[in-house]
């Protein structure tokens, strides 16, 4: 830190490495270091972390971030100290002593940022020592990183964070921003409600991520499916993949590295060393492909994960986008993929109904589960919709595979009045195998027990093959014209307007989903040193080797020391002296003291 009074953009360029703002983040850096509380909804990888960082450096004291994670804890503090900021961490991971150290050195003004756990947060000793900060105008900001974990509506809740409104209340001349990338208008209000922020001003970025390639694609064998996808488009490249239950996520890993994938796997059920060694593998090495529960991903600040794939269907747009959100966050071209069939929605709504919330909760459950289904079907741009959901206007992308290879509609009233027909005839007592195994005349062991081959809509569906009544039983379900009865072990009921379409008056619109690979699906060089000359391309080969080096002997992640955004550009503008390496995209002061003449000599022509 220079002994003149710094700026947020002098502190950006000096400490950070960039040389401007992006969006909206120079006002709200602007509002927060003035003393305002806000509320910031920024896409991951939009910059967020600078809006509490920069201002808890420009105010008096320590600014105090309640994060919800150890590994984003440790990964935060360590960037900061590679920038030359004062920055630690207090949570579990901690020995007694060392516990005692940070606090001590708290107390001492020893920090410019301290990140803690919400549990940490609330305890009374600690709430205790943020007193005797307080009453010494010591403390620059508390910052709520994940904000959206207030929300009990949402897929990341937790009970510690409703307590969080007592910052403010011991504390109410502390500005207060809280933070999340993934919040809808519910999500919001609940923020602004339980952190008591109704008089903060609300800063909503774009929810787009233009670099993420949404694909979604019918489910028929998910795992050699992934394999392709994987083989075709990220051989060798670090990415997730989420599957719902941990046997999967366990048989999926396995079964990965069987085929020679560098999978590793990650859920709650797993013993903690296991997770936590199997999480630092992911952040520190290359090319690790983590499958995993939800358990695994808010928070990790992992730039270069080059794909999120889905095996099961989420439980809403929310999850879905905060889940493929964590791809690309180094703005370089990424893909989320995902595999959807009949069986996920029957799965989710069994969830939901068999869930003890209250009736309320279910019917918020299944609304956010509807509008995920409306996204997976949908027969136009998949962002448009996507972005919709957050009440973001947008224009066709352009970079989906609806976009890309735009599907064929066709009308399906006849192929759903057969379908709904069947579930009528047959006492809207079975599901959906069954009913197709009729639709196409097989005189299955059921179907004989039943007498259903004796039905008038036995065999009348040989029009269409067997995947193609999967996709139409799938669709009328996503339609609301079928309904899933899980007291009948996945029955299907006809619902909403089902009796209008098998009585003529409505008319049903279907589209065709391609399992196996599309256009979209063409290779795309998603790497940082994409269009490097030759030279250009030795350079960044020994940048890398030797971030790789330094990263290990920091013991931090290879991102920590430099993004390969900044290795990328150092490559291909090729710096000879310490001004030209200052002017280099995240290369502050600190790490050009610390690194430029080994950079200029790797770079030396």
């Amino acid at each position: 830190m220079s002994s003149a009074a710094p700026t947020a953009r002098s502190l950006l360029k000096d400490v950070f490495g960039y040389a401007a703002f992006r969006g909206p983040q120079e006002e709200i850096v602007r509002h927060v270091a003035g003393g305002g509380d806000c509320l910031v909804l920024m896409p991951t990888g939009g910059g967020k972390s600078l809006c509490y960082q920069i201002p808890a450096l420009l105010r008096p004291g320590t600014g105090i971030v309640v994060s919800p994670l150890i590994a984003l804890m440790q990964d935060q503090v360590a960037a900061l100290r590679e920038a030359g900021v004062r920055a630690a961490f207090l949570n579990s991971s901690l020995s007694a002593a060392d516990a005692a150290a940070v606090e001590r050195g708290l107390t001492n003004g020893d920090y410019d940022l301290v990140y803690v756990a919400p549990e940490r947060a609330l305890m009374p000793r600690f709430l205790e020592q943020l007193g005797q900060l307080y009453a010494r105008g010591h403390i620059a900001l508390f910052a709520i990183d994940e904000a959206h974990c207030v929300s009990q509506w949402g897929h990341d809740f937790r009970p510690e964070y409703i307590q969080l409104a007592q910052l403010h209340q011991r504390f109410p001349e502390v500005p207060r921003i809280a933070l999340t990338a993934t919040a809808d208008q519910t999500t919001r209000d609940e923020i602004v409600q339980r952190l008591a922020l109704e008089g903060a001003r609300t800063f909503v970025s774009s929810f787009d991520r233009p670099n993420i390639r949404y694909r979604i694609v019918e489910k028929a064998n998910a795992r050699a499916q992934l394999l392709a996808f994987l083989r075709a488009e990220h051989a060798g490249e670090a990415g997730i993949v989420y599957c719902m239950s941990r046997r999967k996520v366990e048989e999926t890993a396995a079964w990965l590295a069987e085929q020679g994938v560098n999978a590793l796997p990650y859920h709650a059920g797993m013993d903690a060393d296991t997770r936590n060694r199997h999480q630092a593998r992911f952040q520190r090495e290359e090319g690790i492909v983590m499958v995993a529960t939800i358990a695994f991903g808010m928070g990790i600040d992992k730039p270069d994960v080059r794909f999120v794939a889905h095996l099961d269907l989420p439980k809403s747009i929310e999850g879905y986008y905060q889940e493929t959100g964590r791809a690309g966050r180094d703005g370089l071209p990424a893909d989320a993929w995902m595999a959807y069939g009949l069986g996920d929605v029957v799965n989710q709504r069994r969830m939901i109904d068999a869930s003890t919330g209250e009736p309320q909760f279910k019917r918020i459950a299944a609304a956010k589960l509807d509008a995920l289904l409306g996204l997976c079907e949908a027969s136009t741009c998949r962002r448009v919709r996507l972005l919709a959901y957050f009440d973001e206007v947008s224009e066709p992308c352009g970079n989906c595979d609806v976009c890309l290879e735009p599907p064929q509609v066709w009308d399906g009233t006849v192929a759903a009045q057969k379908a709904l027909s069947c579930v009528y005839r047959t006492g809207q007592r079975f599901g959906a195998v069954h009913l197709v195994d009729l639709l196409l005349g097989k005189e299955t062991e059921r179907a004989l027990q039943w007498n259903h081959h004796e039905l008038s809509t036995f065999g009348i569906g040989k029009e269409l093959d067997e995947k193609a009544w999967r996709a139409v039983f799938r669709q009328l379900v996503a339609q609301g014209l079928l309904a899933v009865d899980h007291a009948g072990h996945g029955s299907l009921l006809l619902a909403g307007e089902s009796r209008a379409v098998l009585a003529g008056a409505q008319t049903v619109h279907l589209r065709h989903m391609q399992a196996g690979k599309t256009k979209a699906a063409s290779k795309r060089s998603t790497a940082a040193a994409a269009g490097l000359d030759g030279a250009a391309e030795q350079a960044w080969q020994r940048l890398r080797a030797w971030r790789t080096g330094v990263a290990k002997e920091h013991g931090v992640p290879a991102y920590v020391v430099f993004h390969d955004a900044t290795l990328a550009e150092l490559a291909r503008t090729r710096p000879q002296s310490e001004d030209e390496l200052g002017r280099v995209s995240g290369v502050g002061a600190r790490k050009l003291e610390h690194y430029g003449a080994a950079l200029l000599e790797l770079l030396r022509d």
